[in-house]
């Protein structure tokens, strides 16, 4: 009962403070609110920025892994690429021996990008991506068919002119169209609209599968020459295994495919979606570290204000601290009343700074198509912060105070 006597005493208290001294209490209090607005502002942006990357990395596969020619690598200097442009490519070959040998894949797709003119009667998309796939694409990766089909096996099989389209392909060559029995050319040939991808719009990457057109592998190594041409084996983990254990079976059975020796380097590179989350890891661990920094030393500032607000609460209230000791006050209650007193004060700052956080997400997500958004332990930081800061700020007024003479303090005259 007792402390919640002071909770509500040391409330009132401070409501009485911002009211009788507005201005003064205003701008003491705005060191905090815009500390706190930098810090939780900076993660709110870069939570609601890591969000959408993870994702857009989870879309691509993130129980996927790739064979190909190139490590994957997250910047830095140290990259010898003079020992990889050497390698050899992944094979239609090695693709099939893999779906031959390996236990631990629950399935295995090939991919290779090319860039070719794709037009319909007289209206033209110059390099467009086409991406020439094997007939397993659609169970290692997403394939969101709107309208139409995927491959049949017969077509993947026998290599057939079909194709499918991404939806800003459909958009431009179709309009108010429906593309599926349709024939476009590309590669100077005649092929056949069978399917069109649901709209997904740009990733965070900047990828996107919209202004893209899918064909069978087979189909492709008969109008291009595969080689050289950046292809990569794909291969999603079976329910139950890791990434870990997949990636040991497929590096055994290219060693084996390539006729490598035990001493030998490996000659191929098997990614997965993971350097690219450590990559991140890091990225985001430097701008937490910069968004502490830029507000601490609003903070700071701040805390000096809690503090000045404080010593002169103090002061204002020093006969009232004499007439409460010499009536039964106990020191831990004066210092108490005064430490609650800032904590409320800084809260109130914190409050204001979580709100003009929360305008911002509203406006930005409305204004912009970058979802942000201020979460539930953004706000719970920001208020414990905010009350760390007061209760920091606070001590040393609220010691003062509770160590007051009480016949001193209430020969106080102002």
């Amino acid at each position: 009962m007792i402390v919640f006597r002071l909770i509500l005493e040391s409330l009132h208290f401070a409501i009485s403070a911002l009211v009788v001294n507005k201005v003064r209490t205003i701008l003491s209090l705005l060191g905090i609110t815009i500390g706190i607005f930098s810090i939780i502002a900076v993660f709110s942006v870069f939570d609601s920025l890591e969000k959408a990357i993870r994702s857009d990395i989870s879309s691509l596969g993130d129980n996927v892994l790739f064979i190909q020619k190139w490590p994957w690598a997250m910047g830095g200097a140290d990259y010898p690429w003079w020992k990889y442009w050497q390698r050899p490519e992944a094979s239609l070959r090695e693709l099939e021996m893999l779906q031959d040998r390996s236990k631990a894949a629950q399935a295995f797709a090939l991919q290779v990008s090319t860039s070719r003119n794709l037009s319909y009667r007289n209206t033209t998309i110059e390099q467009t991506s086409i991406i020439a796939v094997s007939h397993d694409y659609d169970r290692v990766m997403t394939m969101d068919i709107a309208q139409g089909r995927y491959f049949a096996p017969i077509e993947s099989q026998t290599g057939r002119n079909v194709i499918i389209i991404g939806a800003d392909v459909a958009e431009t060559l179709f309009p108010n169209t429906d593309p599926v029995g349709k024939s476009v050319k590309v590669f100077g040939l005649r092929m056949d609209v069978i399917g069109v991808l649901r709209k997904a719009g740009n990733s965070i990457f900047g990828n996107s599968n919209d202004n893209s057109a899918f064909i069978t592998v087979n189909f492709a190594r008969d109008v291009i020459d595969l080689r050289n041409m950046g292809t990569s084996i794909m291969a999603r983990t079976k329910p139950g295994l890791t990434n870990e254990e997949l990636k040991d079976e497929l590096t055994g059975i290219m060693r084996s495919l390539r006729k490598l020796k035990p001493a030998a380097e490996d000659n191929f590179a098997i990614n997965e979606m993971d350097i690219i989350n450590r990559g991140f890891d890091q990225l985001f661990g430097v701008i937490a570290i910069a968004g502490w920094i830029i507000g601490g030393f609003s903070l700071l500032v701040g805390g000096f204000g809690i503090a000045n607000i404080m010593f002169v609460s103090v002061k204002e209230r020093t006969n009232q601290i004499g007439i409460q000791k010499s009536l039964g006050a106990k020191n831990y209650f004066v210092l108490l009343q005064f430490l609650f007193e800032a904590i409320f004060l800084s809260i109130m700052g914190g409050i204001v700074g979580l709100l003009i956080v929360f305008l911002l997400a509203v406006g930005i997500s409305s204004g912009t198509s970058f979802e942000m958004s201020l979460s539930v332990g953004n706000i719970i930081l920001g208020l414990v912060v905010s009350g760390f800061i007061g209760l920091l700020s606070g001590f040393i007024p609220a010691w003062s105070a509770s160590r007051l003479d009480p016949v001193e303090a209430m020969r106080a005259n102002f």
